[in-house]
């Protein structure tokens, strides 16, 4: 199977989902979602596939949806005749056969246990994404954020919610704060943040000690947690939540954004929103990710 904007790869009882948009950080646009959907369902129907990693080439794990020129790219399922078209959108945010959050929530159903490996940026809907998975090791230098939070969207995944406390969640919710790794682990955000030079060796190391086990045992454990979760509302939450986002890109204020965006570039809009808050893009140099921390697929 060939793949646009992903690799996927096996070695031994590991199977590696490596985002593939380097030049982009990894940025999601059509056909990713299908793509990693389609990955993890290989890798699960594999008998001798164990463990499944997933990862992001070049500088960063995934900087979220790529909205260069609008989302245009989305069209084809959000809009009509070049406009946005809020049923449209409604039935794709809904629909497990072309949600992308249900399409990336394929880490979360397969009974095989997933680690997400992050580094760089890993924001908006790449930590929607990330956040899906069992495990996530993060080097202590990346950033884990939702700065749609501020203009341009909603929580999709809703995994921000369900792994953090209720006065740490309103926090993130309604400032978009990120976290940086350690800190992200030391809220319990994600399970573990080493330095960038020991990550890859971490994760092959949690993936030997997963791969050490019976399937049937590690199925069986994922799905006694998964579903606690499920029984607290994951699944209404994951409704409203990609709804509201649509909501939320069609509002007079995000409508100006993009618009200024698309006039302006990206950078400049987003350099906009930050610049109150001092983060991620307008962050000191000593907080943003080191550039030169890169992972070579």
């Amino acid at each position: 199977m060939s793949f646009e904007t992903i690799l996927y790869s096996v070695d031994g009882p590991v199977a590696t989902v490596t985002l593939n948009r380097a030049e982009r950080l990894n940025t999601i646009v059509p056909p990713m979602p299908d793509e990693v959907e389609d990955a993890v369902g290989q890798a699960t129907r594999d008998q001798e596939v164990k463990v499944i990693v997933v990862r992001g080439a070049g500088r960063s794990f995934c900087a979220g949806y790529d909205f260069g020129g609008g989302f245009e790219h989305w069209n084809e399922y959000l809009a009509t005749e070049g406009e946005w078209d809020p049923g449209k959108d409604f039935a794709m945010a809904t629909a497990p056969e072309m949600s992308p959050t249900q399409k990336f929530m394929s880490i979360w159903r397969t009974p095989k246990p997933v680690i997400a490996q992050v580094h760089g940026y890993c924001v908006g809907g790449g930590s929607d994404f990330a956040l899906c998975a069992d495990l996530i090791v993060a080097s202590e230098d990346a950033v884990i954020g939702t700065p749609y939070s501020r203009m341009w969207g909603s929580y999709l995944s809703g995994m921000w919610i369900y792994r953090l406390g209720l006065a740490r969640t309103k926090f993130h919710a309604l400032t978009g704060r990120p976290l940086n790794g350690r800190q992200a682990a030391e809220v319990e955000l994600i399970n573990e943040a080493v330095p960038f030079a020991d990550l890859e060796a971490r994760v092959a190391e949690l993936a030997a000690d997963l791969a050490s086990l019976p399937s049937s045992q590690l199925a069986a454990m994922k799905l006694v947690v998964n579903q606690a979760y499920e029984n607290m509302g994951l699944a209404s939450t994951q409704t409203i939540g990609p709804i509201l986002d649509g909501l939320m890109r069609n509002t007079p204020d995000a409508i100006d954004f993009i618009d200024r965006a698309e006039d302006e570039g990206v950078g400049s809009v987003i350099s906009e929103r930050d610049r109150h808050f001092g983060d991620y893009s307008e962050a000191p140099p000593e907080l943003q990710p080191n550039p030169d921390n890169v992972i070579e697929p």
